[in-house]
């Protein structure tokens, strides 16, 4: 006798799998750094700004310098 008709538990297997899938997208994007990742190096412009936030540099030289980048 078949008690089924080719549905494991009236469909359970599609909401394991809808499950999966929901879970392997949450993980991929989830937005937080991964220990080992690469960063996003710095460009030149962002290095100016925080050297001349830190103090590092007068506003003259952030001046002078940013126009030449």
């Amino acid at each position: 006798m078949h008690m089924y008709n080719g549905f494991h538990f009236g469909g359970m297997h599609l909401i394991w799998w809808i499950l999966w899938i929901i879970l392997i997208l949450w993980i991929f994007a989830t937005p937080y750094d991964v220990p080992g990742q690469r960063k996003k190096k710095d460009t030149p412009l962002e290095i100016l700004q925080k050297r001349f936030a830190s103090g590092e540099i007068t506003e003259e030289e952030y001046l002078k310098r940013r126009e030449i980048l």
